[in-house]
């Protein structure tokens, strides 16, 4: 009869086959949390020594062991197999090379699924405290941009059409906000990160007098599970941090897009510093966006991660399924792309030059000013309605003669309205225009110094 030589193999009379296990395994992907998993194993091996399951010799020994363990794999000498399946196994089968048989008492009052648990635990906490001080990198780059750039004016939009001119400040302050709430859900998602799993065993905890508040200090966690079946079982962490961002992402991915569109030759507002553009095989004039672009696009992969996990999780009864090996993947993935995605970005838009000369001039040749007019005539008398309709009759009539409403003489300006006076041009003048709208959170001059001086004292506090 064959022997099945995995560390849990002693039920079973055969092994499973070389591509069943290659298939089951996740060692390939899980060797990631190596280093959490040495953490974690040093927390529980201090706890067991500290109550007294584990002889204090044995306890040292293990602990020698892991520390051991965690100089190899610092150094890169540490060598994983699919026949051991996961990081777990394959770090116990290491120690037990290095240290005997004692080894197997490490495993002693915990599960892999508890295991397991605390190393996402562990890995996201790393990492979050990583991505928070990106967006925060970001959000001060935005700040310094826009406080460069107040008495920029471009054309604001609606549906892509020129709607009103507002400053080039006011326009990247409301990306600040979006990464000011993105920064708040990732800071929240903290919460439920810095949670401890370990002791919770397979699902319903231990006979051994574990002290599980002892190993979620060790491990600097902010509070322990109180349900040993949620324990094992919760991902929420993970599918929060994965909805934090995929919108995170969309952000990034709609800035970009308007960078994309800004940089081309047709608005031609921006242009893209050489160190983040790439030039074409063929044409030799092409100076492409493609950092904008690459991150717009993997927008779509982030979006891919969450939907994955959420799709694994929707039908799993308590409390550890095998379906939860796929919770690892899209949580690595996500981690990377964010990172990478969000240092690139902060670099490109801090080297991106404004063309301001350029925006300035789309605000005189179109009819942005046009709500102006309407807003002169109301603030004279006229009901807004009529003057709505008066100066859209007037754009048409400008459209067929190819002219702006800038050029319009007083006295055409006259015979549409006795209340139109000389003062008319200075209210239809972009800058003014601009300059005037000091409601709160507007686009004047002053609602955005306010905005800067906000945000700086913002990120001074955090």
């Amino acid at each position: 009869m064959a022997e099945n030589h995995q560390l849990w193999g002693g039920r079973f009379t055969a092994e499973p086959s070389k591509y069943v296990q290659a298939f089951g395994a996740s060692i390939d992907f899980d060797q990631k949390m190596a280093a959490e998993d040495l953490i974690g194993s040093l927390a529980h091996v201090a706890m067991l020594k500290k109550t007294g399951i584990l002889k204090a010799d044995e306890a040292d020994q293990i602990t020698t062991g892991l520390h051991q363990l965690q100089t190899k794999l610092a150094a890169g000498e540490l060598h994983f197999s699919i026949e051991n399946e996961d990081i777990h196994l394959n770090l116990e089968k290491l120690l037990t090379d290095l240290i005997g048989p004692v080894a197997g008492k490490l495993h002693t009052a915990r599960s892999r699924n508890d295991q397991v648990a605390v190393d996402m635990h562990l890995y996201l906490k790393k990492h979050l405290n990583k991505i928070l001080p990106l967006i925060k990198q970001l959000q001060e780059t935005v700040v310094k941009k826009a406080a460069d750039n107040v008495e920029t004016l471009m054309p604001g939009y609606t549906h892509m059409q020129h709607a009103q001119p507002i400053s080039y400040a006011h326009y990247l302050l409301a990306y600040f906000e979006m990464f000011r709430r993105d920064y708040d859900r990732f800071e929240f998602n903290l919460k439920h990160t810095d949670m401890s799993p370990l002791g919770a065993a397979a699902l319903a905890g231990t006979t051994f007098p574990t002290d599980r508040d002892y190993t979620a200090e060790q491990l600097g966690f902010g509070a322990v599970y109180q349900n040993s079946l949620d324990a094992v079982s919760d991902r929420d962490f993970i599918l929060e941090f994965l909805s934090n961002c995929a919108q995170l992402m969309m952000h990034l991915s709609r800035f970009c897009e308007e960078i994309v569109l800004w940089d081309s030759q047709e608005f031609h507002y921006l242009e893209m510093d050489d160190t983040y553009s790439t030039g074409s095989s063929i044409m030799p004039q092409k100076k492409n966006p493609d950092m904008a672009e690459l991150i717009r696009g993997k927008t779509g992969r982030v979006y891919g991660d969450l939907m994955g996990l959420l799709t694994v999780m929707k039908g799993l009864p308590l409390a550890y399924n095998k379906d939860f090996q796929e919770d690892k993947e899209g949580m690595f993935d996500a981690v990377t792309t964010v990172e990478q995605s969000l240092t690139v970005f902060n670099g490109m838009l801090g080297t991106l030059k404004v063309q301001k000369e350029q925006m300035a001039y789309a605000t005189t040749h179109d009819f942005a000013n046009a709500t102006e007019l309407a807003d002169y005539l109301a603030s004279k008398g006229l009901p807004f309605r009529q003057a709505h309709e008066l100066v859209g009759e007037l754009v048409l009539k400008c459209l067929k003669e190819h002219k702006y409403l800038k050029d319009v003489s007083l006295a055409d300006y006259q015979a549409i309205s006795p209340l139109i006076q000389e003062d008319i041009y200075l209210a239809l003048d972009p800058k003014t225009a601009v300059e005037r709208r000091n409601s709160l959170g507007g686009t004047g001059f002053k609602q955005i110094k306010r905005q800067i001086a906000a945000a700086k004292a913002l990120l001074k506090m955090d």
